[in-house]
């Protein structure tokens, strides 16, 4: 029998562990961290002090940044969790697990304990390009095969898929009439292709999405004024109730995203319900969605519009059950413990480098 391990979870402060609205990384390193635990490894999260947990939490913040009654500076308060960790508690650790990308690089690169990052995020900008490159040999995970395409040649360990506990989400085999949009309002997701198809399809659409402050001009500018229309139901950002409602009733998600998705979390909870995804081709879509079986992808206006109007030809059932089939939190909790005992097992994976 392998030993039990002990392991630092580093999640971002921005969100709550788990988010209480939006969020993904959060939500993944919540359902990865209790999976963990149940088997016996003791783990402490490091996250904002609103998490709930049952590992041992470790935080700078009483809250969540985002949603929090006091202010703080995100990157600040990272630093000193960061230095907490590596510079006072890192002999309590067999491995450490980070979730927060880059500023977690300088302290991976020095430390005898390895470090593993996860990437959440997307890779094809060149500034994380170079960084990702002189940091090379540190082990990360990719949770797509498309997400690695930018830096293919640094020390990818595994390719991960997220997953959730079967129960997180119902399956519903009579949906209602409407689409769904479900995610962020920003200019790369696309949502305003999302609205001009419902208009052009003559199909409700809702619209369920949170506004970052980043991406309040685009809102104000280019989607408030396409939502005064009887087609369009404007809900805003939604909690995981809301969200699971509006999901299972949902004759289809309606995922126009224009960017190199490095995962996309939406499309997996629209299948855990037995709710086909249409999506544009790009980034993991294809690695996700089984196109005429799961949902349909997309490359034209005109194969959305074949695909809003073919909705009904797909089987829910079968959404469901290529959920259970290749996303599950306990499919995810396996192949993250297995990476963590092959790293320690092979200390050429650690990647430490630049000693003093």
């Amino acid at each position: 029998m392998k030993k039990k391990l002990r392991i630092a979870q580093i999640a971002p402060l921005i969100e709550r562990v788990p988010p209480k609205k939006y969020g993904g990384t959060e939500r993944v390193v919540y359902y990865l961290t209790e999976g963990l635990v149940e088997r016996g490894h003791s783990v402490t999260l490091f996250a904002s002090g609103d998490s709930l947990t049952t590992a041992r939490l470790v935080s700078p913040v009483g809250e969540s940044i985002r949603l929090g009654r006091k202010p703080h500076s995100p990157a600040l308060m990272t630093m000193l969790m960061l230095g907490q960790l590596y510079e006072k508690m890192i002999d309590e650790f067999d491995i450490i697990h980070s979730h927060l990308e880059y500023m977690t690089l300088p302290y991976a690169s020095r430390a005898d304990v390895p470090t593993l990052l996860t990437m959440h995020g997307r890779l094809d900008i060149a500034d994380h390009c170079k960084i990702l490159r002189w940091y090379s040999h540190i082990p990360y995970v990719s949770i797509s095969d498309a997400q690695r395409a930018p830096v293919n040649e640094i020390n990818w360990a595994k390719t991960i898929y997220h997953g959730y506990p079967a129960s997180c989400f119902d399956y519903n085999e009579t949906p209602g009439d409407y689409f769904l949009y479900l995610g962020r309002l920003s200019q790369e997701k696309k949502p305003d292709d999302a609205i001009m198809l419902a208009k052009a399809c003559r199909v409700p659409l809702k619209i369920a999405a949170k506004v970052d402050p980043t991406d309040k001009d685009y809102f104000e500018n280019r989607i408030k004024p396409m939502l005064n229309h009887p087609l369009i139901d404007f809900v805003g950002e939604v909690d995981d109730q809301q969200k699971i409602a509006l999901l299972k009733n949902a004759k289809a998600l309606l995922n126009t995203i224009d960017w190199p998705e490095p995962f996309g979390l939406v499309m997996i909870e629209s299948l855990a319900c037995g709710t086909p995804v249409i999506v544009r081709k790009c980034g993991s879509a294809p690695e996700l969605i089984t196109n005429g079986k799961t949902g349909f992808i997309c490359e034209s206006k005109l194969d959305f519009i074949k695909a809003i109007r073919s909705i009904d030809r797909l089987s829910r059932k079968a959404c469901r059950e290529e959920f259970e089939r290749r996303f599950l939190s306990e499919s995810m909790v396996n192949n993250y413990e297995s990476l963590y005992y092959n790293i320690l097992a092979d200390r050429s994976l650690h990647g430490r480098r630049f000693c003093a």
